[in-house]
């Protein structure tokens, strides 16, 4: 079994290894991709009783599904503003309504497949990092309104108590949100969907297709796979056998890094086990792991990976400036992974043509949207539900190629220079 060296990699519970696909094969519906969506859909789909071939070209959750930071919360990458721009604010409350379902959801399939080694952790707070607890406020109040979901409101005394640093302001508590270890959510899914009778393969690259008539073909380096249904449930590492697919979503890399065991400094400045993230785009996220003996911390994101090394010092740089009590806190491991990101900012879960299903763009949404899209896919198969057609609106456009990499990276660099001079004024005292 092949994976990058990472926290999840090194503490993985279950290291069983797939064959390839050889020969000629046919199922019912052939799944491209080997992660969270992947999986889910693989999941329900056998859960109904069809056969399904899960085709990943290298480990099963070798990509960001497996070596992200584990966060289980409602919402998009997208902002609400921006959603309910574009489609509106009744779909848009229906669409946060269905993140919510995913938040349940996964968790309802940790409890029935009883996935102790998920290790799930209840609790997330957003933090600020300049002073606006009138917006919070209203946040809180209008999630109460619109959904019925309860959110505590943190104020700055409450939130440094567990958070001790000086960066934050306001802090919202999702109690029903929570995090996990992704990849040993993972691979006790796979192994439900072939307990249920469904094909898993690995070292199995799609390299060809053929996708027209009733019964589509894909093919490997060394086998064929006939099906009357196929799904690409790729991300950041897709390929180029559907170049429409490829071509609408931009591949941007994410870094992670995790802690020397050190569970009495950690405490002097995290004193939850609650997950953190805050308000920046592309912020800090992090949380304790190894039953608080260690600090997984994550952020930043680039068009192009860097190296262990420099991203380890990028993300050191935003902890100790975060928490200076830290600075003594060595870095044991640090890595990158590809997500794949649509312009919208919004997942894309759809069919292309009949029998041709995606689902894919989930990066920055969390675990649980993910999810909750491989479960809109198989609903859609299996002929239940339309629920996909929710993301019609956030289609497969094309991100412009190396152009889009690079005005994404621009954009990256604007953000980040508008959240320091919003900082800054906060230092100083001004309220924004």
């Amino acid at each position: 079994m092949t994976y990058p060296d990472t926290y999840y990699s090194r503490t993985v519970t279950d290291r069983k290894t797939r064959p390839p696909l050889s020969g000629e094969a046919e199922c019912d519906i052939a799944i491209v991709g080997g992660g969270l969506a992947a999986l889910t859909t693989a999941l329900q789909l056998a859960r109904a009783g069809r056969f399904v071939a899960v085709l990943e070209a290298k480990t099963i959750g070798f990509g960001a599904s497996g070596r992200n930071g584990g966060f289980v919360t409602p919402g998009f990458s997208a902002r609400s503003e921006a959603v309910s721009a574009s489609v509106g604010a009744d779909a848009a409350r229906a669409l946060h309504h269905l993140s919510i379902e995913g938040v349940d959801f996964v968790r309802d399939i940790i409890d029935e497949l009883a996935i102790a080694d998920a290790r799930p952790r209840p609790g997330l707070i957003s933090v600020l990092r300049y002073d606006g607890g009138d917006a919070f406020r209203r946040y809180v109040e209008e999630t109460a309104r619109d959904y019925g979901y309860e959110l505590e409101y943190l104020e700055t005394a409450a939130l440094r108590s567990v958070l001790r640093s000086q960066r934050y302001y306001q802090g919202l508590r999702d109690a029903k949100a929570f995090h996990i270890h992704p990849l040993n959510y993972l691979r006790a899914v796979a192994h439900e969907v072939e307990r249920l009778g469904g094909r898993i393969f690995e070292a199995s690259e799609v390299i060809d297709c053929d996708l027209s008539g009733p019964q589509k073909k894909l093919r490997t380096v060394q086998a064929s796979l006939r099906a009357q249904h196929v799904v690409f449930a790729t991300g950041g590492y897709t390929g180029p056998v559907l170049k429409r697919l490829r071509r609408a979503y931009l591949p941007i890399a994410t870094y992670v890094m995790v802690s020397e065991a050190a569970p009495d400094l950690i405490a002097q400045a995290v004193a939850t086990t609650d997950a953190v993230g805050d308000n920046r785009r592309a912020g800090d996220y992090y949380r304790v792991v190894d039953d608080g003996k260690r600090l997984l911390w994550g952020g930043r994101i680039t068009t192009r990976a860097a190296a262990p090394a420099v991203l380890a010092r990028e993300l050191r740089r935003e902890m100790v400036g975060t928490y200076p009590q830290l600075a003594g806190l060595r870095t044991e491991l640090a890595w990158s992974g590809l997500m794949s990101y649509a312009r919208h900012q919004m997942p894309q879960i759809g069919q292309l043509q009949p029998g041709v299903w995606y689902c894919t763009a989930f990066g920055g949404h969390g675990l649980n949207t993910t999810a909750i899209g491989g479960k809109l896919v198989a609903e859609g198969i299996l002929g239940v539900s339309d629920r996909y057609r929710m993301f019609a609106p956030f289609g497969l456009d094309w991100t412009g190629g190396a152009i889009g990499l690079a005005a994404a990276q621009l954009t990256y660099w604007k953000l980040q220079a508008q959240d320091w001079w919003r900082e800054r004024r906060a230092g100083e005292g001004v309220t924004t």
